[in-house]
């Protein structure tokens, strides 16, 4: 089994995410709700170790 890993599409965000694992939004993967929703209201990545959103 090949696990392909992407950065996540958030500009601000620093992640890897696998494909398996992502957040499909449009042709975008996101890592994570907060990014794939734009940070609505500053909510914070939910990987610790991103520093993109409200961290």
């Amino acid at each position: 089994m090949t696990v392909t890993m992407v950065k996540c599409a958030c500009d601000r965000c620093n992640c890897e995410i696998s494909l398996e694992e992502a957040i499909k939004k449009g042709d975008n993967y996101y890592c994570c709700e907060a990014c794939a929703n734009g940070h609505v209201n500053e909510s914070s990545c939910q990987n610790s170790k991103c520093n993109c959103g409200g961290n």
